[in-house]
């Protein structure tokens, strides 16, 4: 056990789980995204479904799409907010099966046309859990600077990868793969030790076999 596990994050409340958690759940999509989002399909399963309206849970996954941290004060206004930048939303309940009760699933439109569909879960504390993107597993933390690469299920793809990683001076803190069958969709993510330079992303997307390359980046800038 840590402190921030017995004072919790720096927030705008009132629950860790329900606030904080869905606002970074928002803010993490945004920033895989790689853009403004400006149409927003919202799934809340469970607990966030039952509960979420009381604890804000939808204001919350709002802000975080708008870009807003934390313990931003206006977290509450998040919805005028929306519609003052062009974003449409719409919020519904749904059954995800046997997942964590505070689990929503955002289906997300770029500015410029960019999609993303995404499963995430608040597990405590402020704490998020990215479970799938674009329906393949892919579970994440967010707390690194993260690569997530689909590619076709053929030998020889990690290592081009890797070696490539080790090329541009890039650690790799932890590594998961996940296919969705022999020969189908697989998915390499990747949480590294520091932010992955625009150059290597571009040497990633251009390699034989690689089908998307979607980056979490810590690093604060617009987008």
């Amino acid at each position: 056990m840590d402190l921030f596990d017995i004072v919790g994050p720096i927030m705008v409340g009132p629950s860790s789980s329900h606030t904080a958690g869905a606002v970074k759940i928002g803010s993490i999509s945004r920033k895989l995204l790689g853009e403004d989002v400006v149409k927003a399909d919202i799934y809340f399963h469970g607990s966030f479904h039952a509960t979420g309206k009381g604890h804000g849970t939808d204001k919350a996954i709002v802000a975080g799409l708008l870009g807003l941290g934390v313990d931003d004060v206006n977290i509450p206004n998040s919805f005028e907010f929306a519609r003052q930048r062009g974003l449409d939303f719409k919020i519904t309940g749904v059954d995800l099966g046997d997942v964590h009760p505070n689990t929503v699933k955002l289906i997300l439109k770029g500015k410029s046309g960019k999609s993303l569909e995404i499963v995430a879960s608040s597990v405590g504390g402020g704490r998020i859990q990215v479970c799938e993107i674009d329906g393949l597993c892919a579970k994440f933390s967010g707390d690194y600077p993260t690569l997530i690469v689909h590619n076709h299920d053929e030998p020889g793809h990690v290592s081009k990868v890797t070696a490539l990683l080790s090329e541009m001076k890039v650690n790799i803190a932890t590594m998961q793969l996940y296919r969705s069958g022999r020969g189908g969709n697989t998915v390499m993510v990747i949480e590294c030790d520091q932010e992955v330079p625009t150059e290597a992303i571009k040497c990633l997307e251009a390699l034989e076999g690689i089908v998307k390359v979607t980056y979490l980046s810590l690093e604060e800038k617009n987008v």
